[in-house]
């Protein structure tokens, strides 16, 4: 609300200044105005949900970080992965408090109409861990390179792989709607092995069989998960259905990787099947040192919301606002290969390494 309308709907310009103060001293509002160092910044953080350990781990960040920039956080999210209209409801309550600004994982293009109301708003919104579609719905995004994620456990199996037939089952995040870190982690791992994907903004439209880099493949499924374990097993059991024979199974994330993991196994079809990841939780590094998991790519969701929070703290006081990485359309918070079983040519940490740099 512009100081104009304050002092139209409160008749004196003394009284709008009164209430412009009030505003930012719980949260701020909308007219640019700088902060000082000793008032309080709202800042919501709205997650995609609040039990996988990933999103957890990214509350914690954002609140320690919270408390060293004098931010009042408020933390939200959906029911579940993929519940946009909670995630809607959280921006709208984020406005209606007058905060200076978002942070989200954005569960799919439902909640970008409502980031649009929040940016007219004058509240600057941050996306972390899952760029929209198109990137700039958001100021910013503070991301793992989900592609790059991908890339680096499709080039793994393929080394590991060493010119075997690859048979290939695909646990992706949804099949009903379209989000960046799905299709990005998933045409990612395809390019890693050297799969021509075709559109790398679509999950399933390359071709069922041919060669990778080393041999041929032969793509069995592309199952949802919801990210989830529960979702993870029963993807995996579906695809055993079509072909009992597979040996390489991409996950979209750990959750997902165990819950397929443990339906190999209650198959009898554990040994020689490689299982890769993305994530790098504490859990899921483990599962690595384990041989659940073959190899995972660590991302780093403290990090995200850390510097999410510290950004939208200092643009609030004035500051400048943060740069995409050169190159990309969001700025990258980096991402690490973790195996104990490294592959020539392909950059990684041992878990050991990744033990001291996990989360969750």
């Amino acid at each position: 609300m512009s100081i104009t309308t304050r002092t139209a709907r409160l008749g004196v310009a003394a009284a709008a200044l009164t209430g412009l103060l009030a505003l930012t001293a719980c949260g701020g509002d909308d007219t640019g105005a700088s902060a000082s160092s000793t008032d309080k910044i709202g800042v919501s953080l709205i997650t995609k949900d609040s039990s996988n350990p990933f999103f957890v781990a990214m509350q914690k960040g954002a609140k320690e970080e919270a408390t060293k920039n004098n931010v009042d956080l408020t933390v939200a999210s959906g029911k579940s992965d993929g519940d946009e209209q909670g995630q809607v409801q959280a921006i709208e309550n984020a406005i209606a408090q007058g905060q200076k600004g978002i942070l989200i994982t954005p569960n799919g293009p439902g909640v970008n109409s409502a980031i649009k109301k929040a940016r007219d708003a004058g509240l600057y919104v941050i996306a972390l861990d899952t760029p929209p579609d198109p990137a700039d719905t958001v100021d910013i995004t503070f991301a793992t390179d989900n592609f790059e994620a991908g890339k680096l456990i499709g080039q793994w199996t393929s080394k590991q792989l060493a010119g075997k037939p690859a048979t290939i089952a695909l646990l992706d995040l949804f099949n009903d709607k379209v989000v960046s870190v799905d299709y990005n982690r998933d045409q990612g791992f395809l390019t890693g092995l050297g799969v021509d994907v075709k559109d790398a903004k679509k999950n399933g439209d390359e071709d069922k069989t041919g060669s990778y880099g080393g041999g041929s493949y032969t793509i069995v499924c592309n199952e949802p998960t919801q990210g989830a374990e529960d979702g993870g097993r029963s993807a995996m059991e579906n695809c055993l259905t079509k072909n009992s024979n597979i040996n390489v199974v991409y996950t979209i994330n750990e959750p997902a990787a165990v819950g397929a993991y443990n339906a190999l196994k209650a198959a009898g079809k554990t040994s020689d099947v490689l299982v890769v990841s993305v994530d790098g939780g504490c859990a899921g590094v483990k599962s690595v040192k384990d041989n659940v998991i073959g190899a995972t790519s660590q991302q780093y969701p403290l990090k995200m919301a850390a510097l999410g929070v510290e950004s939208i703290a200092k643009i609030a006081r004035g500051g400048d606002k943060p740069k995409n990485t050169d190159g990309l359309d969001f700025y990258n918070t980096g991402v690490a290969l973790v195996t104990d079983k490294a592959a020539a040519g392909v950059t990684s940490i041992d878990t050991a390494k990744g033990g001291t740099l996990c989360w969750g």
